[in-house]
């Protein structure tokens, strides 16, 4: 019940105030986000790829109202790009990108979002990485999945996601697993009206497993966004049942959530990709944490009234 409430106030400045004011924020921040800078990301990113597992990289930031942020935006993924191409690292790290960042909401913002992505993907391409394309709201789904087609004409690598709990997704799923897409399947996060979305959490789940079978039986590349237990064994059998090799999916998790599942799956010999975000405009992103899982938001208000 908590969930949409806390969704709400993602959006609110007042609550943004109130949240980066309390004397526990940044303990609990720190727990889902590696770091404020690229600098700071880079060990994180070694040590992990140094335990087995990948990464996907998310410099935090959507609610932009300019221009000039969006350009900000796309140079500090070349930047972080830049600091990979060191690495050598290839696809074990990979980025995800949120096309409000990019300018979508503003004037023109398709087209504004797309030519900021353009150098970050073909970027990314140049070093051997990739690029996947997040689902926001479903106000802007439309405009994501056409920047995706544009883009795998000329980087067919590049992914997207696609959110369980939509209406519209099994459809979605069908036409991405025919043309071969890198799909990355989530639960679904963000507050959405009963119009367009499942609200109850238990049909969600079986949402996500007819989608699953979608892409697993299809010809793309699934990527399973999940730290559900019983989400990942239904994977493995569905993957089994396919009759897909342990590279021919992956499964990808949060930073700073079951990180000794992420280290058991790898040693199992499956692909283990961590959704690694850091930044300083980590509020949005770090309110949609709290609100998949009350034992976070308990967590987080147990430090909040804990003083230092």
């Amino acid at each position: 019940m908590l969930g949409p409430v806390i969704l709400a106030a993602s959006r609110s400045d007042r609550m943004r105030r109130v949240v980066c004011a309390a004397p526990g924020t940044k303990q609990v921040v720190g727990r889902f986000i590696a770091g404020e800078t690229v600098e700071q990301v880079v060990p994180v990113i070694e040590d992990a790829t140094g335990k087995g597992l990948e990464v996907t990289l998310d410099v935090v930031g959507e609610d932009i109202t300019t221009r000039e942020q969006a350009f900000a935006a796309r140079d500090a993924y070349l930047d972080l790009i830049e600091h990979l191409k060191e690495l050598g690292l290839g696809t074990k790290a990979e980025m995800s990108v949120k096309l409000s960042m990019f300018g979508q909401s503003l004037e023109g913002g398709h087209e504004l979002a797309l030519a900021n992505v353009r150098p970050v993907v073909e970027a990314a391409a140049a070093i051997g990485t990739t690029v996947t394309l997040d689902a926001e709201d479903h106000t802007t789904l439309d405009s994501m999945f056409a920047i995706h087609d544009e883009l795998r004409k000329d980087f067919p690598q590049t992914g997207c996601v696609i959110q369980a709990y939509l209406f519209r997704t099994e459809e979605d799923a069908r036409r991405l697993a025919a043309n071969g897409s890198r799909v990355r399947i989530v639960k679904g996060a963000y507050k959405e009206p009963a119009s367009v979305a499942i609200q109850d959490r238990a049909e969600i789940d079986k949402a996500y497993v007819r989608i699953l079978k979608i892409l697993m039986e299809g010809d793309g590349y699934p990527m399973i966004g999940s730290h559900d237990p019983r989400l990942i064994a239904i994977t493995q059998e569905l993957a089994r049942r396919a009759g897909r090799k342990l590279d021919e999916y992956e499964f990808q998790m949060l930073y700073g959530i079951r990180s000794d599942e992420h280290l058991r799956l790898a040693a199992e010999g499956h692909r283990m990709r961590v959704y690694t975000a850091y930044g300083t405009d980590w509020y949005g992103y770090f309110m949609r944490r709290l609100a998949e899982k009350p034992a976070n938001l308990l967590f987080f208000v147990r430090s909040m009234i804990t003083k230092n």
